[in-house]
């Protein structure tokens, strides 16, 4: 019999007496035979509850969940207070086309001098082109949507050919790409073009509807039991703008890892070191663009997959305030910590695809209430230097439980950098509870996915997913309805803590994962594995963007920024 344990009232909790605790999971790290005999032994009727049951215990989940008097009630969607208007942003009405909320955000950018890019008539070398690079070149007749399309083209159908293998994408057509490409074409001719996003080359994760690509979710068998008939809303937005849709990219099965592995349809790997897994399980999407191919991509994050995925391959990933996208026509479509959001190499680029996709769902709108969406004015250089107002929340143990400290010394850096040539001040802070935000988080994915996916399992289709997706829906199954409303007290619980903290601050900072790039085993190729000691470092600083629904978003620092 556990002892009871009863909480203070979060709005009474002493944040003096709060410890850090270094987190420590306790779960094998398994590949190959050991990791079929584990899949076997927990979905083992009597003895799958009791390796379970052990696991959750050594874990302190049982603790948490089942002998804890937690008095808040439960909050089973991210409730935010009122909001107050933010200095130089630029209100902008979710109700416009999607094209003319991409002009409007494109006019906070700052402005754009193409002589740094170019020289006469001569393409620049290799870097990464921004979604303003190739309207210019579109414009100035330099290249057109359908020279780079043949392009691109060709990098992904070499790409089977790799040593070792690249899987980017799971669908492709190289024939619609260049209807797409055409069409595009024919607009900047004619003059037409429909907006700075028109001719601009896109990945669509495969947890997301794009027509006409099956909507697998790295599955080997989702598009038999859901057909795609349109596209998913988000998608919808940035054709209406002319985006050019490369296909469906690779991702972690059914969005239930970290690293990307994926025995269906190989594993992504990361374009700066092919021996390293991307992170997931947006991993095709980052992997993408940060491999050149693509400006951006959507992806969806529901416990970091945008972020995770996107630090680890140096680019920038937004996760989106829970509710300002639809999430209509994505596979994740019904749960509460799930979001889609934007990959790119820049900030700019982020912002222009957020416009485009952004507009809450009837629904959200009814029951979230969320204030108008804005974009930062960085238009002119007095806007830009607002910057130096924001008040960055560093809570330095935390900051600093990674696994090497090379990661929490460049974060540091960053941080002094701001202050140095922005003015920015950081201030310490104390975020309490942060087990339980975490075993909020997975409970509460677990079990929406759970209740997503029990259909089809039961119908026999959970004996041919992947071997660590299995244990997780093992786990998941393991979860009861009052250990879900358990989660959702946390959740308010967690919510009240992080507002206090904004009446201080602005901004909490953190290196986004606790670790770089791991490296793949050749033994995880075939069967996949699973290792949550990993899953740990990489989601470490992840949970509250998804639980709370906050928005998060992940830049690529490096020691070079601080080089003389």
């Amino acid at each position: 019999m556990g002892k009871k344990r009863v909480m203070v009232p979060a709005k009474d909790l002493d944040l003096s007496t709060v410890k850090y605790e270094h987190e420590v999971i306790k779960a094998p790290h398994l590949m190959g035979l050991m990791l079929k005999l584990f899949v076997r032994m927990v979905e083992a009727p009597v003895l799958g509850s009791l390796i379970m049951s052990f696991l959750k215990k050594q874990n302190k989940m049982v603790e948490m969940l089942q002998n804890t008097v937690i008095p808040e009630a439960p909050m089973f969607k991210p409730e935010f207070p009122p909001q107050d208007a933010e200095p130089s942003v630029v209100i902008v009405d979710e109700e416009r086309k999607p094209e003319d909320r991409a002009e409007l955000a494109l006019k906070c950018l700052p402005h754009y001098d193409p002589a740094s890019c170019w020289s006469g008539d001569s393409l620049p070398s290799f870097r990464y082109w921004k979604i303003r690079d190739y309207a210019y070149a579109y414009r100035s007749k330099l290249v057109t949507p359908s020279m780079v399309a043949e392009k691109i083209i060709s990098v992904i159908e070499d790409c089977n050919y790799h040593k070792p293998p690249t899987p980017l994408l799971i669908s492709f057509d190289a024939e619609d790409i260049r209807k797409q490409a055409a069409a595009s074409t024919r607009r900047f001719e004619e003059g037409n073009q429909l907006s700075i996003l028109d001719g601009i080359f896109m990945a669509i994760k495969d947890d997301i509807d794009c027509y006409p690509h099956p909507s697998k979710g790295a599955t080997t068998w989702m598009h038999e039991v859901r057909s795609v008939e349109k596209d998913a809303v988000c998608v919808s937005r940035l054709r209406s703008c002319g985006v050019i849709l490369v296909g469906k990219a690779n991702m972690h099965e059914l969005g239930m890892g970290t690293t990307g592995n994926n025995p269906n349809y190989g594993t992504t790997r990361n374009p700066h070191a092919v021996e390293r897994y991307t992170g997931g399980s947006s991993s095709g999407p980052a992997a993408i663009v940060a491999s050149g191919l693509c400006s951006a991509a959507l992806g969806t994050d529901g416990g970091g997959s945008v972020r995770i995925p996107s630090s680890l391959c140096g680019v920038v990933g937004l996760k989106t305030t829970y509710g300002r996208t639809s999430m209509e026509g994505s596979i994740c479509d019904a749960g509460t910590v799930e979001i889609i959001g934007p990959i790119a190499s820049t900030v700019e680029d982020v912002i222009l695809v957020y416009a485009a996709i952004l507009g809450s769902s009837p629904d959200n709108r009814i029951c979230l209430r969320p204030p108008p969406p804005c974009f930062p004015d960085l238009s002119s250089l007095e806007n830009a230097n607002t910057l130096g107002s924001l008040r960055l929340g560093k809570y330095t143990e935390w900051f600093n439980d990674v696994h090497s400290t090379d990661i929490s010394d460049i974060c540091e850096d960053v941080l002094k950098l701001l202050s140095k040539s922005h003015g920015c001040e950081t201030i310490e802070i104390v975020i309490p509870e942060l087990h339980e935000m975490r075993t909020a988080h997975v409970v509460s994915i677990g079990s929406e996915t759970q209740c997503s996916l029990n259909p089809d399992c039961e119908d026999g289709k959970g004996v041919k997913l992947t071997y660590d997706t299995r244990i997780s829906m093992a786990l998941f199954r393991s979860f009861t309805a009052s250990d879900y409303i358990a989660a959702q007290c946390l959740r308010r619980r967690i919510m009240h803590h992080h507002m206090e903290i904004f009446k201080k601050v602005d901004v909490i900072v953190t290196p986004t994962t606790g670790m770089t790039a791991p490296k793949i085993p050749s033994s995880a190729l075939k069967d996949g594995e699973t290792d949550m000691q990993v899953t740990a470092y990489l989601m470490r600083f992840i949970i509250a963007g998804n639980l709370l629904g906050l928005p998060a978003i992940t830049v690529p620092v490096s020691s070079a920024l601080f080089s003389p």
